[in-house]
Order: C-alpha cells, then sequence, then structure tokens
C-alpha cells in the first residue's frame, strides 16, 4: 500500500475514534434519539447526492439500517448519555466481531476453527474483566447498552453476508447513505416519546452541538466510508483490515487529551485482551501477521 494511502487509512481510524468523543460532547447538550436522527438526517440528505443507491432490495436496506443505524446508536448514544466512557465505549463495541462470529454459527451454519475459538475465549475475557469495573468508573448501564449496540452491529454484518450469498455485492458507502433514511423516523418517534418534554432547546440549537451532528455525519459518516471503500477498491481485505484495530487506540488517546478519562488496571488488561481476542479470531488479520503476508 502506498504511503498516501496508508496515511489515508490512518486518518479513518482516527476519525472514527475520535467519534467516540463527539458522541459524548453531543449527547451533552442533545438527548441521544434526537441527535441520532439529526446524525442521520443530514448523512442522508447529503450523501444521496453523491450516490447511486445499491442494487439491493429495499428490505434488506431497511433491516440493514434498523440495525446498524437505529438499534446500535440508539444502543450507543444512551450509553454514552447514561456515563459510559468514550474510551471504554470504543474498546467494548469491538466486541460486534465476536457477537458476529457466534450468530454467524447460529443463524447461518457457519463454522469456526481453533484459532476463532482462542480469539472468542480471550476476547470474553477481556470483556469479563472490563465488567468488574462496574460500580467503580464504568457504570452497569452504560457497559450493558454498549454491548446491546455491538450486538445490533453484529446482526447487521449478518445482513450483509446474506446480501452477498444471494449474489450481491453492495458498495458500503451506498448501503450506508441509502440505509440512513431508515433510522430517522425510528429515532423522532423515540425522541417524541420519550425525551421531547424534557428537551432543552437552548442546548440543542448551538454551535456545539451543530458540530457534533455535523461530525458524527458529514466526517465519521460519509468521509470515513467514502474512503474506507475507496481503499477497498484498491488494495485487498487482508491490507486494509487491520488498520480496524487501531480505532480503540485513537478512542482512548483522543478520550484522555480531550475528556481527561483514564482507564484502571483491570479496564487496561481487559481492552488488551478484547483487541488480542479479534486480531487472533480474524482470519485475514491472523494471515496478516502470524504468517508474514506484506502490506
Amino acid at each position: 500500500m502506498p504511503l498516501a494511502d496508508r496515511l489515508v487509512a490512518l486518518a479513518i481510524v482516527a476519525v472514527w475514534g475520535f467519534n467516540f468523543v463527539v458522541i459524548k460532547w453531543g449527547v451533552a447538550g442533545v438527548p441521544p434519539f434526537l441527535l441520532g436522527a439529526l446524525r442521520f438526517a443530514v448523512a442522508a440528505a447529503v450523501g444521496l447526492w453523491l450516490v447511486r443507491r445499491p442494487q439491493i432490495a429495499w428490505r434488506d436496506l431497511a433491516v440493514y439500517g434498523l440495525t446498524v443505524g437505529f438499534g446500535q446508536f440508539a444502543f450507543l448514544f444512551s450509553a454514552i448519555k447514561a456515563g459510559m466512557p468514550a474510551s471504554l465505549a470504543s474498546i467494548v463495541l469491538q466486541s460486534q466481531a465476536f457477537f458476529t462470529l457466534l450468530l454467524g454459527f447460529a443463524w447461518l451454519g457457519e463454522r469456526f476453527g481453533r484459532a476463532q475459538l482462542a480469539g472468542l475465549a480471550t476476547g470474553s475475557a477481556g470483556l469479563f474483566l472490563i465488567g468488574l469495573s462496574s460500580g467503580n468508573s464504568l457504570p452497569a448501564t452504560g457497559f450493558g447498552l454498549t454491548m446491546a449496540a455491538a450486538l445490533c452491529w453484529a446482526v447487521s454484518n449478518l445482513v450483509v453476508r446474506r446480501i452477498v450469498r444471494r449474489g450481491g455485492s453492495p458498495d458500503m458507502l451506498a448501503l450506508v447513505v441509502y440505509s440512513s433514511l431508515v433510522p430517522i423516523v425510528p429515532f423522532l418517534l423515540m425522541w417524541a416519546l420519550f425525551e421531547q418534554p424534557a428537551t432543552d432547546w437552548s442546548a440543542v440549537l448551538t454551535l456545539k452541538s451543530a458540530a457534533a451532528v455535523g461530525y458524527l455525519a458529514l466526517v465519521a459518516t460519509l468521509f470515513g466510508y467514502s474512503q474506507w471503500s475507496r481503499l477497498l477498491s484498491r488494495h485487498s481485505a487482508n491490507v486494509v483490515a487491520p488498520y480496524s484495530l487501531l480505532v480503540p487506540f485513537f478512542g482512548v488517546l483522543s478520550a484522555s487529551l480531550f475528556l481527561g478519562e483514564t482507564l484502571d488496571g483491570l479496564q487496561v488488561l481487559g481492552g488488551v485482551l478484547l483487541v488480542a481476542g479479534l486480531a487472533t479470531g480474524s482470519p485475514v488479520i491472523r494471515r496478516l501477521f502470524w504468517r508474514g503476508q506484506k502490506a
């Protein structure tokens, strides 16, 4: 991979890592469900001008949008609002890879080998250690909601796999943009039911809140996925995928720099085990690092 593309890959994962800090800032002024509605509305309004609809059924778009869009971010935004540290959210959300493994086995009949089982066991141990810190700096509700967000992300991964199995080959940017239409109404309904009476419009209608929405929709979503798709179109997955392991690193680093968050010993060890399990259980990453393939 040329140096320019390596720098782009690093920029993407840095943007996605910093995303958790921006969510923390966003939910401080905008209720989580309203923030979700605004994020997807802006992403769709801009993105629809940039890409064509992917050649997949609207039903698949709807299911994908409800899982990765509404489900994942409703839980994630609510978790961070409930006090989940941005740094830990960036780590725990990566458990989606293990949920994907288990759901693929149960739902699609996929099999996994010893390395994936070892990765699952290692990652589970990491999550257990992080969960042990509940009651100290980690709220149990926030941890549980983040795990629910990871589960929703995993379900969306299986939706994409089923699309591919049926002969589809969706462009990820187009899939993300058009599926962004789906969560808007559910988010607005949840806001109207649970958040509308307590919404402080003086906090919502601020430059800081607008910047948070703009970052989440335009930078993290449109820039991130457009450039990630471009890299995948130019390089094989075993070259691009390992960079995603750096998202928690940038999440922890940015949370430390901008929010003053720190991790205790259990959380650090748990995070290391979780990322190690992710690396061990991923065939793509394992081939790159353990078999010496060149990037």
